[in-house]
């Protein structure tokens, strides 16, 4: 078995919460099994969708299916119908949490900045370090008459 491809079990699982396929009209759509596989491959690797592997078909293919599905909400109705069942059967602690950080804050001042507003940088990092050019309104203030 491959690193990160599902097993029967949990296809079995998974199979019936996805979209059924078409009406027959049009291009066969690509294999529900590989398409899955694929998109979970990416979003385990976090690689490109340009490379994912030959082996679960065009990337286009799986990416598309991947966007179309997150739009119709099919990922989170999979998400709710699986949560169900473990919980049901008793396999979630619900006494865990996780918090990421789309949801902590970094300082109560942290949200509200002004768009496009200028930031200064810092009088330690200036005065450390030399000058960049010996033209302009700095090199001309330091060249003083009485030198």
């Amino acid at each position: 078995m491959r690193r990160h491809a599902l097993t029967d079990h949990q296809w079995e699982r998974l199979r019936p919460l996805l979209p059924p396929r078409g009406t027959g009209r049009g291009r066969p759509r690509a294999d529900d099994r590989t398409v899955v596989e694929g998109i979970l491959w990416r979003l385990k690797t976090g690689a490109p969708w340009r490379d994912l592997p030959e082996r679960f078909g065009p990337w286009r293919t799986v990416y598309s299916r991947f966007r179309r599905w997150q739009h119709a909400g099919v990922w989170a109705r999979v998400l709710a119908a699986l949560q169900a069942d473990g919980d049901a059967q008793g396999d979630l602690d619900w006494s865990l949490h996780f918090v990421d950080g789309t949801t902590v804050r970094a300082h109560q001042h942290a949200a509200g900045a002004k768009k496009g507003a200028a930031t200064r940088p810092s009088a330690a990092r200036a005065a450390g370090s030399r000058p960049r050019s010996t033209s302009g309104p700095r090199a001309a203030a330091s060249r003083s008459p009485s030198s």
